[in-house]
């Protein structure tokens, strides 16, 4: 912080602010009742970029005997105009604190309580938080308030408090998406710049297979919200590896630093993103040579069904090779509108453990597929054998991948399809 900027006088009424040294950078720490506040910094790195982008600011209390005091406690154990003093209290010291130590153009994360977020914009003038900015000489462009998702309200007043940061000019993060009840509901409303994945998410993801083809699809979702995706919590090079498997933009987490009174050293996390990046190219080749190893027999029977099927013999007789395989379910076939011609036709190794909950589903003679991707990419890519995402079948409830492949017959064009099982049970 300049030598010339008074502190005590930007802090609320009652309050007062001292200065420290460390590492040849003024910090400031400020008392509050019988505790010591302190700031703490944690990086917040550009998986893309691959170096950091900001720092999200942490309350770090101390008793008055030096102890470490947890800072949901002592939030916690404020209520009404006490919490929302704390909560200012908060926003000056980190706001000083990273202006003072901030040599780049990053940004700031900023937690802010509820109450105090929907009480920003009937603050008097003096005691807004846009003044604090305008007395700090804070960029607001640099700073990202940060929301909790449960917080989120349909009212005018949540609305009314998202237009005045952003009429501010600071940028809106919603926090801790995937905790708890989240639902994209909640994204559509406040449209924020960006999202920030609860570890929980991360988590389940590097334990759970399914969770882990799923995340990709939720980033996705994100991404065509207008939002960009962050994600919280990584503390191992796996991890690391998922989020960028799933095209997060951004990362936090112990793996590239953890929070501390100064910035780190910005080469240490751009030296391990470049590490992830190298062992992601080789991770996505090894994957990617597995899975066609994995899928090659059952791509290259669709394919000869096909041509069996275009030179007239029955399906029976094209799809025997394919439901000989040890995961295929059954084979069917499709007109050139995307209409099933006939029923399934089931390999007699496998075991049709029909859900009964699905039961009005189980006739697919006649329905129209032409809708889904098996039969989209066989017509655009005509005799080359397809292969789909991982998705719940109707017909087995079970998850599959389907291969499939265009030919012609009779100079009709129509497509056999094959289900592959992955996994078993998902519906129990």
């Amino acid at each position: 912080m300049p030598k010339n900027r008074q502190p005590s006088l930007l802090v609320p009424s009652g309050t007062s602010a001292d200065q420290s040294q460390a590492s040849n950078e003024c910090l400031i720490t400020v008392p509050f009742g019988s505790h010591t506040l302190t700031s703490h910094f944690q990086p917040i790195y550009g998986l893309s970029a691959q170096r950091s982008v900001g720092y999200e600011a942490l309350l770090r209390p101390f008793a008055a005997d030096g102890t470490a005091v947890s800072p949901l406690t002592l939030l916690n154990s404020q209520q009404g105009a006490m919490r929302q003093k704390l909560d200012q209290l908060c926003h000056f010291l980190h706001l000083s604190n990273y202006q003072s130590i901030s040599k780049q153009n990053d940004w700031l994360f900023l937690n802010m309580n509820p109450h105090v977020f929907l009480q920003a914009r009937k603050a008097p003038s003096n005691d807004s938080f846009g003044n604090m900015l305008a007395k700090l000489d804070f960029p607001p462009q640099r700073l990202v308030i940060e929301v909790l998702e449960e917080a989120v309200r349909d009212d005018a007043e949540f609305g009314s408090a998202v237009a005045f940061f952003r009429e501010l000019g600071c940028l809106i993060a919603l926090d801790d998406f995937g905790a708890g009840s989240s639902n994209f509901d909640r994204v559509w409303k406040i449209r924020p710049q960006i999202v920030k994945l609860d570890r929980s998410l991360i988590l389940q993801a590097a334990q759970e297979k399914r969770i882990r083809r799923l995340l990709p699809q939720i980033v996705s979702l994100l991404h065509e919200a207008g939002a960009m995706v962050l994600v919280e919590g990584v503390e191992t090079e796996d991890e690391a590896y998922i989020a960028l498997d799933s095209d997060v933009d951004f990362a936090q987490g112990y793996l590239f630093g953890r929070p501390q009174p100064h910035l780190v050293d910005r080469k240490q996390g751009e030296k391990v993103i470049r590490g992830l990046w190298s062992d992601f190219d080789a991770r996505i080749r090894q994957e990617r040579k597995q899975h066609h190893q994995a899928l090659a027999p059952y791509l290259n029977a669709i394919g000869y069904a096909s041509v069996l099927l275009s030179a007239g013999r029955s399906m029976g007789e094209a799809c025997s090779s394919f439901l000989d395989l040890t995961q295929s379910d059954f084979c069917y076939l499709l007109d050139h509108n995307g209409r099933q011609i006939g029923s399934n036709l089931w390999s007699p190794y496998t075991t049709r453990n029909i859900d009964q909950r699905l039961a009005p589903l189980v006739d697919t003679q006649g329905s129209r597929w032409s809708r889904r991707p098996y039969f989209r990419r066989a017509i655009e890519h005509f005799g080359k054998p397809q292969v789909t995402r991982p998705y719940l079948s109707i017909s087995s409830a079970s998850l599959c991948v389907t291969v499939s492949a265009s030919f012609k017959v009779n100079g009709k064009t129509q497509v056999i399809c094959g289900d592959v099982r992955i996994q078993q049970g998902l519906l129990d």
